[in-house]
């Protein structure tokens, strides 16, 4: 099962200068992400390691420009996906179907196709067609995983999503990253370690506002479970 734009083999790229970003709250302004700068290398599978609360998903939304930093400027060449964990960008009015269509109407690919392949891929069976409001979390996050496929992005940003559904929906998950492992990239945010032993050769740990680099995940690890 290929997603349904042609293969552009980008060399993207990705780098942040001193990003810094914080949100108040009743006990005063909370730092999440001080000073943070990285450059990740193209077609490297870069794995982001945190403990809950540490900041991954905002970091990954600023990555994706969904959230603006306080300050510091993110740098990106080629095509980037939205988180693909984050499923709240859709319009819970709308069928999964018509998500799909408008979607891909923005990205200028083939509607028929993303609509086939999201459909195949998230396996919501009549759901697809019902509004999203109606959808869980767990049916969200399918929906969100299966049309992020169906669009071939240069990187794929993922946030803890490949826990989502069954065993076999994992696999399939898993499969569908080597599938593009050759012309694109992802970077992806987790607190569990085997999760990013099975997709990442490369690992950062995010800790106290801080992201600390390594070459290895095996190097990240130890860091991350001293934490």
């Amino acid at each position: 099962m290929n997603s349904v734009m042609t293969p552009r083999y980008v060399k993207a790229s990705k780098t942040a200068r001193a990003i810094t970003k914080s949100y108040q709250t009743r006990s005063g302004s909370n730092l999440v992400l001080d000073r943070i700068s990285f450059s990740f290398p193209p077609r490297t599978n870069f794995g982001i390691l945190g403990k809950n609360g540490a900041g991954k998903s905002t970091l990954l939304r600023v990555i994706a420009g969904t959230e603006l930093p306080d300050s510091g400027q993110v740098h990106w060449r080629g095509l980037v996906s939205w988180p693909i964990g984050f499923s709240g960008g859709f319009n819970g009015s709308l069928s999964g179907e018509e998500n799909c269509r408008f979607v891909a109407r923005i990205y200028g690919a083939d509607i028929d196709e993303v609509v086939g392949f999201t459909m195949d891929f998230s396996e919501l069976g009549e759901y697809f067609h019902m509004p999203v409001r109606t959808y869980s979390s767990g049916m969200r996050a399918r929906l969100a995983f299966g049309l992020s496929m169906a669009i071939e992005f240069d990187v794929y940003l993922v946030d803890e999503v490949t826990a989502v559904g069954d065993a076999n929906f994992q696999a399939k998950c898993k499969k569908a990253f080597a599938e593009r492992r050759d012309r694109a990239s992802v970077i992806i945010v987790s607190h569990n370690m085997n999760t990013v032993r099975a997709y990442c050769e490369r690992c950062a740990v995010l800790k106290r506002g801080k992201l600390l680099v390594f070459d290895s995940v095996d190097a990240a690890s130890a860091e991350y479970e001293a934490a």
